[in-house]
């Protein structure tokens, strides 16, 4: 009697063993990509952190953050310039913006604040290691969060644009440590309304 008990206790705990861990290897959805030419949607996180829904470019698609996208600027005149010494720079795999970056958002939104006819691009880029697709998603989380901060400071979220160019276009063209923490970045662009 006791030799039949044990066996039931046995297959039963070998059962549930199998069962608890084959429910931990599901495949996550795929990710689509945009080209390189950038990305026009935003992104959503999907179970298990995956990101999907990149390159949509519905008006009304949200962002990692919940917060909907605006239709963009499309032909408005860039000044790369004006928020140069405002760039954001982001720790290895990373889109959490450090404190000591956070005053840099502020004065970006401060201007903002006082040029109402303006808007932002938020560039966000990685540095060469990891994949395209990897560094794509990246480069969106890390303009994302940039976004959202600004939202966060009073800035309406149809003046802010998002775009991820990943690996493909970095500040330092080394390949040492010091290159890639100079292309672990977000870049704000001044954008501002065409005159007629």
């Amino acid at each position: 009697m006791k030799l039949i008990t044990f066996k039931k206790v046995a297959v039963l705990g070998m059962v549930l063993a199998l069962a608890a861990t084959g429910c931990k290897h599901k495949t996550p959805p795929t990710t689509q990509l945009p080209s390189p030419g950038g990305i026009t949607g935003e992104t959503n996180v999907g179970p298990g952190g995956t990101i999907s829904g990149v390159s949509g470019e519905t008006p009304s698609a949200t962002s990692l953050t919940g917060i909907p996208q605006g239709a963009g600027h499309p032909g408005w005149p860039e000044n790369a310039e004006i928020f140069k010494s405002d760039t954001v720079h982001f720790a290895f795999d990373s889109s959490v913006v450090r404190p000591e970056e956070k005053s840099k958002i502020a004065h970006v939104a401060d201007y903002l604040k006082g040029n109402s006819a303006n808007a932002v691009k938020i560039e966000g880029h990685c540095d060469e290691r990891g994949t395209e697709e990897y560094n794509r998603a990246l480069g969106e989380r890390r303009a994302l969060a940039l976004r959202e901060m600004l939202v966060g400071l009073g800035i309406d979220p149809d003046r802010v644009d998002t775009i991820s160019y990943g690996k493909d276009r970095p500040e330092n063209p080394g390949h040492d440590e010091s290159a890639w923490k100079a292309n672990r970045r977000g870049v704000f662009i001044l954008l501002s309304p065409p005159t007629k």
